[in-house]
């Protein structure tokens, strides 16, 4: 099931509303819980009935691990859960890759199987592991199998993350029925769920739609073309991710519950390093905890931490998606961020004139700096992201080639024609424009300049809610933005990271 569908808005949210309220006004905590738990099966099963088996065994499967790892601190047991959660996401997600990779290199004929990807696999099979170690190193207290169906399946977050801990969720589960109803967090994740709609129906899907014109039409783009398709899908991976991010939130928020932010503002990052502590930050979060520190962090020495700091940007490379442009794309990251890293490290060193550097000379030199790090930050990120979204490495080439010395041409009318809305064409029909030559192209550029504010200049979603004041202006704003986004569902589309 969708968050940007009418099912979803019209039918399962206001029956999990009315149900899980319900209950805890009858003082039924346990009930409230178990609710939860159905309705996130529900909505689970509602894609496919198989992935809700497979979700279940799983859930069944880790709890029975937990049992006994809290009882004993067996190391050998803990490898062998965590082994059989990446084994069961290798089969699914790797298997037809590692079947296509033989048969590249041993010239085999190998039939792949075609093996159909359980939704939100990569994030609840993480989250599991990361439940599992926790219990083998005694930071899980008992769990009950109801708590723990609910922190693996609550379904704001199940399959797009957040990617949560057990510390952050359970002891909102237990608060359940002790905690008055908030109508402020109610309202506040309703602005956040309405904000996060607007950004996947009103500008990511827009956006998504070009990129797809883009990439289907490589041959006949321009060079001007293929730089606004990689500036396109940057804003619509941003848009997608983080709407739906603010949609989870604003989901957990009118539950009573609160979940992680996941996103601040990385195209407003100054270097690859912070952008990385604001993109996705989650999944950074378990790479760092259960991947980087166990292989030594940077206890070790630095060549060592530069070594497992291009591991971690490898692996997060393939947790993405099984094929050579996700590696490349985590490649390209990786030396990015470790170049970066040695590079501020050298400057720390060399730092002495202190003086030098608060003058009104040097601050000036920074503020420029700043802007020019950010500029060429979004370009780097803008060129890596051509291989994550190319359907193969070959294609991502052509593109930034094209990017690069392409042929010189006026921007394709086709690619502009993707930004078509009904309804501001008959604006301009009303204000006679709709014959000027630069009218096909004008809701282009303002749907543009819209995601490069929102993204790259303006305050986030979150920092958004917090100014807002709930006066009449204000909800006409959030109603008007919630009529538009819902009447733009006939043309939904799945959210990118539902294929990670």
């Amino acid at each position: 099931m969708l968050f940007n569908s009418y099912i979803f808005i019209f039918l399962f949210f206001p029956i999990c509303l009315l149900g899980y309220y319900g209950l805890l006004h009858l003082h039924k905590d346990w009930m409230a819980r178990l609710f939860l738990v159905g309705m996130s099966f529900w909505f689970y099963g509602y894609f496919n009935f198989s992935y809700l088996l497979i979700m279940a065994c799983s859930i069944a499967g880790n709890y029975l691990f937990h049992i006994i790892l809290s009882r004993r601190q067996d190391k050998k047991l803990m490898i062998a859960a965590v082994a059989a959660n990446l084994g069961v996401l290798f089969y699914f997600k790797y298997f037809d890759f590692f079947l296509s990779t033989v048969n590249s290199v041993f010239g085999a004929s190998i039939a792949l199987r075609n093996i159909l990807l359980p939704l939100g696999i990569s994030f609840f099979t993480f989250q599991q592991i990361s439940f599992v170690v926790d219990t083998y190193r005694g930071e899980v207290r008992d769990c009950s199998l109801l708590n723990y169906a609910l922190f693996v399946s609550f379904f704001p977050q199940l399959v797009a993350g957040p990617i949560v801990n057990h510390n952050e969720m359970l002891p909102q589960f237990d608060k359940i029925g002790s905690q008055r109803v908030q109508w402020e967090k109610i309202a506040e994740g309703c602005g956040l769920f309405i904000l996060g709609l607007a950004k996947k129906v009103l500008l990511a899907d827009m956006f998504g739609s070009a990129v797809d014109y883009g990439y289907a039409n490589v041959d006949f783009l321009g060079r001007a073309d293929a730089v606004l398709v990689a500036l396109f899908y940057i804003l619509q991976l941003y848009l997608d991710f983080s709407g739906y991010c603010d949609m989870a939130r604003g989901i957990g928020k009118m539950l009573g519950m609160e979940l992680p932010v996941n996103f601040r503002s990385p195209y407003q990052a100054v270097n690859i390093v912070d952008y990385w502590k604001r993109w996705h930050i989650t999944l950074n979060r378990f790479f760092t905890k259960y991947v980087y520190i166990p292989l030594g962090g940077n206890r070790k020495g630095q060549a060592r931490m530069y070594w497992n700091l291009m591991i971690v940007f490898l692996l997060s490379g393939l947790w993405h998606g099984a094929g050579w442009t996700y590696l490349i794309w985590g490649a390209m990251n990786g030396t990015l961020y470790v170049i970066t890293r040695f590079w501020q490290r050298l400057r720390e060193e060399c730092r002495r004139d202190k003086e030098a550097l608060h003058s009104g000379r040097a601050d000036v030199r920074n503020k420029i700096m700043t802007v020019v790090s950010r500029i060429l930050l979004i370009a780097y990120v803008a060129v890596t992201t051509v291989y994550f979204r190319a359907e193969s490495v070959a294609q991502a080439n052509q593109m930034l080639l094209t990017a690069i010395k392409g042929p010189v041409q006026k921007i394709s009318m086709e690619l502009a024609d993707c930004f078509r809305l009904d309804e501001f064409w008959y604006v301009l029909k009303i204000l006679h424009l709709d014959h000027m030559a630069w009218s096909r192209s004008i809701l282009m550029w303002l749907v543009l300049a819209a995601g490069i504010y929102l993204t790259m200049v303006g305050p986030d979603a979150a920092q958004r809610m917090r100014r807002v004041k709930y006066r009449a202006g204000s909800v006409l704003v959030f109603a008007a933005l919630a009529v538009w986004s819902v009447l733009t569902l006939s043309g939904v589309s799945i959210f990118l990271y539902y294929n990670f």
